[in-house]
């Protein structure tokens, strides 16, 4: 071991020096052997030389090896036959190190082109950037939405868009905000969302940066091809049937040849347009459903009682015999929370989320519900409705709130849809949470 020489090295000296000493006490007090005392006097200063000299060459190498790692030069090699063994040790531990280090880099460097990579087939786009500006990464999604090839430093963006440079620099951590701006191919939307994380030297912002329009656009072309195939589905099922008597009704008066129909003919043919018509009238109750979609009022917004609605509802819920067996259970917090908003519509919304519970715990002995109002860290108002059902199979949650999809016998499949809509015309949302076997929650944001 190089530590093991080193201080076998480090003994010998500095017993030598001590004995060294102990004569040169001994020869001056005898003063016959002054010349010898001071002959050993000079070898005393020698090896102190010598010892100094020894200790500056090792630290020297330790000193120039630490250097060459800060100035990150792996070139650096120690020669390891110098014939001072305990040298050589030295130097092969140094080159041991250097070459872990050397490694260690490499498989740094691999693991930075691996996420680089990553980071630049991502449809996101991500810029990251230093307290002083300077931009440390941008991928091709971040170049492609501000229009720009080159990005060093964040100055730059003022050069693409003053508004968006605003928003960017304002930016803070958590902070998520919308921005649009003329570009060469049109308005484009941004969503920015903020993140700050730290480094051993430098604080970086990182802003992850979304296509608002391009992502709308492709959320809204997936919507209207699954209503598409729930209109077609729903017209299909009524048309081809009326299309199958209408014909089977045909081919019985062609066949007559101007002879008066028999009583079994008219008899068919009055039973086929009753089905005709029965069929009829529910494409126009399904046509007619798909029109209140589309023409809800605009909320009459009013402060609310959270309370109080949730008093009305239950009330009205519990009025119906079927649902007795069902426990449901409300509270507020605080219990004055208010809300701003339609009365008659968000009750509607609250109405069919306590209907679809009510619906989930029909077959069930211990039905629970629980509504709960709440205010978040944010100031946000919740409205919770939580069922001990069976929950919503996992291959049915992504179509759920398609206009007229419906699991329920005699469902109309506009109650959540509908429900969504009235949640977005206030500025909040609704969304559902299942756990399939144990419950279902649906969250109402305000």
């Amino acid at each position: 071991m190089a530590s093991n020489n080193f201080y076998r090295n480090i003994i010998f000296r500095t017993c030598m020096l001590a004995l060294t000493a102990l004569l040169i006490g001994w020869l001056l007090f005898d003063k016959k052997n002054l010349m010898a005392g001071v002959f050993a006097a000079i070898i005393f200063v020698f090896l102190v030389a010598e010892i100094i000299h020894f200790l500056n060459r090792t630290n020297t190498k330790i000193a120039f090896f630490f250097d060459a790692i800060r100035n990150d030069d792996s070139t650096l090699n120690f020669p390891e036959n110098t014939g001072n063994k305990s040298l050589d040790e030295l130097n092969s531990s140094l080159n041991k190190v250097n070459e872990l280090i050397k490694n260690i880099k490499f498989e740094l460097q691999e693991q930075e082109q691996y996420f680089r990579t990553i980071l630049e087939q991502v449809s996101i786009g991500i810029i990251s950037f230093s307290e002083r500006g300077n931009i440390y990464l941008s991928n091709t999604a971040a170049r492609n939405l501000l229009g720009h090839e080159h990005l060093t430093h964040v100055d730059q963006i003022s050069q693409i868009d003053r508004k968006l440079y605003a928003v960017i620099k304002d930016l803070r951590p958590g902070d998520r905000k919308l921005v649009s701006f003329n570009s060469k191919t049109g308005i484009v939307q941004l969503s920015l969302k903020s993140t700050l994380f730290k480094t051993a030297q430098e604080t970086f912002q990182l802003v992850v940066i979304q296509d608002l329009k391009t992502e709308l656009e492709t959320q809204e072309l997936e919507s209207w091809i699954k209503l598409i195939r729930v209109l077609t589905h729903e017209i299909m099922n009524t048309v081809a049937p009326i299309t199958s008597l209408s014909q089977t009704i045909l081919e019985y008066f062609k066949g007559l040849d101007g002879q008066m129909p028999s009583e079994k003919i008219i008899g068919n043919t009055i039973k086929g347009l009753e089905i005709i018509n029965e069929r009829g009238t529910g494409l126009i109750g399904f046509v007619e459903t798909y029109r209140k979609l589309t023409r809800i009022p605009q909320p009459d917004k009013k402060p609310i009682s959270v309370a109080q609605l949730f008093e009305n509802t239950v009330t009205l819920i519990k009025s119906e015999p079927a649902n007795e067996h069902i426990q449901i259970i409300w509270e507020v917090k605080p219990i004055d929370l208010e809300i701003v908003a339609d009365k008659k519509q968000v009750a509607q919304v609250l109405i069919n989320l306590l209907k679809n519970s009510v619906e989930a715990l029909k077959n069930q002995d211990r039905g629970k519900i629980i509504l709960k109002g709440e205010i978040n860290q944010n100031n946000r108002i919740f409205i919770l409705v939580t069922d001990n059902g069976q929950g919503i199979p996992e291959d049915l949650m992504d179509k759920i709130f398609i206009p007229f999809f419906t699991t329920k016998e005699n469902g109309s499949g506009i109650g959540l849809s509908l429900s969504r809509q009235i949640m977005q015309m206030h500025g909040g949302s609704l969304k559902l949470i299942s756990v399939h076997g144990k419950q279902t929650q649906a969250v109402m944001e305000f």
